[in-house]
């Protein structure tokens, strides 16, 4: 199979580059870089006024289905989107805060939504105004989606939906002015049955609050959300009543998709900076080191191969969860790479120590202690592999039913 890009999307990838160099620059740039994984945003109006930039050159939404409407997004091949992730990570452009409602929200609303639903929020979204985040796991519901608690309760007076109940790991909650809610609206339903796709409004004082989740790497990038009958309308509904099931698995089928080549942008970087380290500290030098140092380069290409050829095909059932697993198992060993390169050192806090920076964590620390989570947060690794016994493999379910 062939992976390289064609004349047309080597035309769009100068577009890209000349746009960044354009208006990537002065207050933008002190965002810095992408983060390394897990940093929390911080300075929310400069990267506020940054998803602005990209939705009025055109940037947000590239290749959103136009059956329904343009809503303002460029048009753009599948290989020309997977052309201006590349770039917008190797431009070292901050970390979006608009990705969930981009990535997640909008494919889903052009697949389950209604005309009056795409008309009302797709438009924000292209243009950088609203941010989204998604109320899916609950604290005996993370990975077992089909267990949510959470009750939305259809008001008999003016026929809202009262929102009640509880999710952890959300994040840019802070952040976001909307939640995309799962939630259960038949009482007594069980599993996935009976559960809604709810738009519910994050500004709603004393209904919703959020609360940071500290971290080990110290930042607070998730958060605890607690809806205390928060009021989502009823034409906010996607999909229709007891339909949620339906639309969350095909939301969660879109998560790895095109950001899965520019988070492997992320990767490289990563992994040349381990490279440099083990370079200077001599570490490079012990074969067995080394040996695994290549082996990280060879699974990194193999990924990228992989999701090149899933995008470029009809994807089954099981794709989304194949990957996850690659990446997450890769990450994982690139930080226990990270600090056996470090030494010694990678188990001292920073110098000289003071009150002010008790807890500061160079590269590949940080590396390290976040990527413990990467087999666990978007789906563990066993609910993948179950994805892949039931769904594609055909092996009997197992015993939740």
């Amino acid at each position: 199979m062939d992976f390289a890009f064609g004349p047309e999307d080597e035309r769009f990838r100068t577009r890209a580059r000349d746009w960044l160099d354009e208006h990537f620059t002065g207050a933008h740039t002190g965002l810095g870089a992408q983060p390394r994984p897990g940093v929390g945003h911080g300075g929310e109006g400069a990267h506020r006024a940054w998803e602005r930039e990209l939705g009025a050159g055109g940037w947000i939404g590239l290749g959103w289905d136009r059956t329904h409407g343009t809503y303002g997004n460029r048009p753009a091949t599948l290989t020309q989107q997977v052309v201006w992730a590349e770039e917008y990570a190797r431009a070292g452009a901050p970390a979006r805060l608009g990705h969930i409602g981009e990535n997640l929200l909008a494919p889903t609303l052009l697949a389950y939504g209604d005309d009056a639903q795409r008309a009302r929020f797709l438009p924000p979204v292209a243009r950088g105004e609203e941010l989204w985040c998604q109320g899916y796991s609950e604290p005996d519901a993370g990975s077992d989606l089909a267990g949510v608690r959470t009750r939305a309760v259809r008001d008999p007076g003016d026929g809202t939906y009262r929102v009640t109940g509880q999710k952890i790991w959300t994040s840019l909650a802070r952040e976001a002015d909307w939640c995309f809610v799962l939630a259960r609206t038949e009482e007594g339903s069980r599993r996935h049955h009976g559960l809604s796709f709810l738009l519910v409004p994050m500004d709603q004082p004393g209904r919703v609050e959020v609360r940071p989740i500290r971290q080990l790497t110290g930042d607070a990038e998730f958060n605890e959300v607690f809806f205390e009958g928060a009021v989502a309308r009823a034409e906010h509904l996607v999909g229709g009543a007891g339909q949620g099931w339906r639309v969350a698995m095909g939301l969660l089928a879109l998560e790895r998709g095109v950001s899965t080549l520019a988070q492997q942008i992320g990767f490289a970087q990563e992994l040349d900076r381990v490279v440099r380290m083990g370079l200077r500290t001599c570490a490079a030098a012990d074969p067995v080191l080394r040996d695994r140092l290549i082996a990280q380069w060879a699974e990194l290409k193999t990924m990228r191969w992989n999701a090149l050829r899933t995008l470029g095909s009809a994807q089954g059932p099981g794709a989304p969860s194949v990957a996850k697993l690659l990446w997450g198992g890769w990450h994982q060993r690139l930080g226990e790479l990270a600090v056996r390169v470090r030494g010694a050192a990678a188990a001292l806090g920073p110098e000289p120590w003071s009150a002010e920076r008790p807890y500061e964590l160079d590269d590949a620390q940080h590396l390290f202690l976040f990527s413990r989570a990467d087999t666990i947060y978007g789906g563990s690794d066993e609910i993948q592999r179950n994805i892949i016994a039931e769904r594609v493999l055909n092996l009997p379910k197992d015993s939740r039913g």
